[in-house]
């Protein structure tokens, strides 16, 4: 018999409002509420989606009557969060990234181990059609081995929502936050088409922010003493690959703003740029040949595909055209029909990512980005901000190891 879903979401911000009406509209979830510590945030969201409203987040993990709880909320306080509704029995259906510190990461890696709860992390990254392309192309052995990776999240801090009515008065403490802090839209692109592989080493390198100085700096200007507004890691992968990470907050680059620029395989190569998408790999009639093909059809959405040729289409694109829509690649047919007309996002990824929490919450199984694989995508970046704060010292990167072997993962592509 199927488990069904009640859930309480924790955190009322501007990003959360586009997974109410998903899980509200699931076939697994029977009942859903908001929580959040500014009250007129939540009665906004009561009003808008007709849902209850818990006053505090102790009192929804200590409600008998919910068994998840999905946490939305500024991205330092997930690690606590999280941690607290597990140890209460909870189910845990995360944004990203899992959290700010390695020692968290353990714990909740510790306690799902224990618990066999659900623990899924929200990342966009996994399901976007590039990483499932490069990890079909993988798996069918087109690629060959993997030899070399690029990837990157480009998010000025110009578009972010911070402020004081989002953050409160300390709001530029918060925006200070490194960008290694946050790897997980970039690192889940590469990794996530490399089922159990993970960074060994890295090396990692800051830019130092010359115009935001009230935001980033090493003295009080944040919470963390973090100069840097863009970082990028070199990092060598468990199977001899080697992978290009950078997360970027202060540079003149929109859409799309998470991609994988080039995926090398032995036998085959994937690269992208702005709008175009391209497959290189030997002719199987002709072993010294190179066919590339152009994979833009699979990897667009149909509305962009149309107009890929005109003049005007890399602005649109640029200005976010087709950031709620899925692409051919993507596997739209396995999303149940209720969301035929929910609004998805981040080009087509919304509804995967909360199709497999639920999935998984009624199954029992593990969802693909369960502790373990977000572990693989998270603690990367917490060891290249420390690599990169001691000017790009070589450092090992810590593993939590793959899934326990009895508790397997839901395969749903």
């Amino acid at each position: 018999m199927r488990r069904k879903t009640r859930i309480c979401f924790i955190g009322c911000g501007a990003f959360c409002k586009s997974f109410v009406p998903l899980f509200k509209a699931h076939p697994d979830v029977e009942y859903t509420a908001v929580c959040d510590l500014i009250p007129e945030r939540a009665q906004k969201y009561h009003e808008m989606f007709d849902v209850p409203i818990v006053p505090t987040f102790e009192d929804a993990i200590s409600d008998p009557n919910f068994n998840a709880v999905a946490i939305f909320v500024q991205r330092h306080l997930h690690g606590p969060l999280v941690i607290e509704a597990l140890k209460a029995g909870k189910n845990v259906y995360s944004a990203v990234p899992v959290a700010s510190t390695i020692e968290e990461i353990v714990e909740i890696e510790r306690l799902v181990r224990k618990t066999g709860l659900t623990y899924s992390m929200g990342e966009t990254g996994y399901y976007r059609a590039c990483a499932v392309f490069c990890r079909e192309k993988m798996a069918s052995g087109e690629m060959g081995d993997f030899v070399y990776g690029e990837a990157q999240y480009n998010h000025d801090q110009r578009h972010f929502h911070y402020s004081e009515e989002h953050h409160g008065k300390e709001w530029k403490k918060i925006a200070g936050i490194p960008p290694m802090l946050y790897p997980t839209h970039s690192t889940s692109m590469i990794l996530g088409c490399l089922p159990g592989v993970y960074v060994e080493k890295l090396s990692a390198f800051g830019y130092e922010e010359k115009y935001l100085t009230d935001i980033f700096g090493r003295e009080d200007q944040n919470y963390w003493g973090n100069p840097f507004s863009n970082t990028a890691m070199l990092c060598q992968l468990s199977n001899g690959g080697i992978a290009r990470i950078s997360e970027n907050r202060r540079l003149a680059f929109a859409g799309p703003n998470s991609y994988i620029s080039q995926f090398y395989g032995s036998e085959g190569c994937y690269e992208f740029a702005v709008s175009r998408h391209y497959f290189t790999h030997w002719d199987k009639n002709d072993p010294q040949k190179l066919l590339m093909d152009e994979v833009s059809h699979e990897l667009l959405p149909k509305s962009v595909t149309a107009i890929l040729n005109e003049p005007g289409t890399p602005q649109k694109i640029s200005d976010q055209m087709g950031f709620w829509e899925s692409a051919p690649r993507q596997h739209t047919e396995r999303i149940p029909i209720e969301y035929r007309h929910e609004k998805n996002g981040h080009n087509g990824c919304h509804h995967f990512m909360v199709d497999d929490f639920c999935q998984a919450m009624a199954t029992g199984l593990l969802s693909p980005t369960n502790i373990w694989q977000s572990a693989r995508f998270n603690i990367p970046g917490l060891v290249a901000h420390q690599s990169a704060m001691q000017g790009g010292v070589l450092m090992d990167v810590p593993d939590l190891g793959d899934p326990p072997e009895d508790w397997p993962v839901l395969k749903l592509d």
